[in-house]
């Protein structure tokens, strides 16, 4: 994991898939980015933790991914009281348990930034 300026770099292969995880930090934020292979920008959800339950818009609607998109953005925005901008890029359909280890992976960044 590469870290530099609040923005954190990691490679994760999980069931013969790479994928790409950057995040970037700000003061009321972050910014979340998980590709699979290349490095491209996918469907796009932000969420904004505003009481109970966050506000969550879609910028770029997904294909397949919508609910994963919706849960990492609500999650992180509600964890940190604050905005969080997703964008998903994968190739097919992610199964529920990379689904869970990308989310745990993205987690553990957030958590330690």
């Amino acid at each position: 994991m590469n870290s530099s300026n609040g923005f954190l770099n990691k490679i994760v292969k999980l069931e013969n898939r790479t994928f790409s995880l950057r995040t970037q930090k700000f003061e009321n934020g972050f910014f979340i980015s998980v590709s699979e292979d290349n490095d491209k920008i996918g469907s796009m959800t932000i969420s904004l933790a505003n009481g109970p339950t966050p506000t969550t818009t879609t910028i770029i609607p997904s294909k397949n991914e919508s609910l994963f998109l919706r849960l990492i953005s609500e999650r992180i925005s509600t964890k940190m009281n604050g905005i969080a901008l997703v964008s998903i890029f994968v190739k097919n359909e992610l199964e529920p348990s990379t689904a869970k280890a990308l989310m745990s992976e993205v987690m553990e960044m957030i958590e330690n930034e």
